[in-house]
């Protein structure tokens, strides 16, 4: 098993911009992508259904960063709270240069043992929210003619796992929907792209997730190890960024499998 790189040291990346990321509490790939955003000069808004996890990561942040971002809590499948996020975006960073779609909801369950209930919520967090989101931010980015996108998917959009139908047709969703709404927002000068991680490891995930399942995901990784959260930050940066700055409807796999 290979040991993770060094953490990257700031390079003022995101110095002016302003970013809204949701689902942005705890441990996993949106917190970290938020204090990566704040290491690299970014104002944020960050957003998550959690109250007291969403305090904690702002704390956290300002700690590390001496940047203290503004919060809204926000269920993503409840359009009247994705509206109030949207004011409050505008009432502290104003329309966000940068927009960064994270909720997701997994679990496991047959097909032939799913439930309505469970099919419909994870498609409404994960792939509706998504579409609600981009809806409500987008008109704003469009007039501006500037903007960028990225959407948090999955290498299960492509690769089938038992279990996994509603998790995998949400993310493949989410790939599609990244690519269409990419087409008609580059007539206005924003950029929609998103990445698919394999698997990246994190307080939360061990929750969610057997012991057994997880030494079988990672055994596939050619590094023999799960991603850190941060190590898919860096791309979703890199996206955000003027690094990227050609790139549209693109998924960026962040994997180690040959995704």
């Amino acid at each position: 098993m290979t040991s993770p790189p060094s953490y990257p040291k700031p390079t003022n990346l995101l110095a002016g911009r302003t970013a809204l990321i949701t689902a942005a509490a705890g441990t996993g790939i949106g917190f970290a992508t938020a204090l990566r955003f704040a290491e690299e000069g970014a104002m944020l808004l960050i957003s998550d259904i959690h109250p007291r996890r969403l305090a904690e990561a702002a704390e956290l942040i300002k700690e590390k960063t001496r940047q203290t971002p503004a919060t809204q809590l926000c269920d993503v499948t409840q359009e009247d709270q994705v509206q109030a996020l949207h004011a409050a975006a505008q009432n502290t960073i104003g329309t966000p240069d940068i927009l960064v779609n994270n909720a997701g909801l997994g679990g496991s369950a047959s097909v032939t043992e799913m439930t309505d209930a469970q099919w419909s919520r994870v498609l409404d967090v994960t792939l509706t929210s998504v579409f609600r989101m981009s809806r409500s931010f987008l008109p704003a980015m469009y007039e501006r003619k500037s903007g960028v996108i990225i959407n948090n998917a999955s290498v299960l959009g492509w690769r089938a796992q038992a279990q996994q139908a509603h998790y995998a047709a949400a993310k493949a969703g989410v790939m599609a929907f990244t690519r269409c709404s990419a087409i008609e927002a580059a007539a206005h000068n924003v950029r929609i792209n998103a990445v698919a991680p394999s698997i990246a490891m994190h307080e939360f995930l061990n929750r969610a997730t057997t012991t057994e399942l997880l030494t079988e995901l990672t055994s596939r990784e050619a590094f023999n190890r799960a991603a850190e959260p941060w190590e898919v930050a860096n791309v979703i940066l890199f996206l955000a960024s003027d690094l990227s700055s050609y790139m549209t409807g693109e998924i960026v796999s962040v994997s180690s499998q040959r995704a």
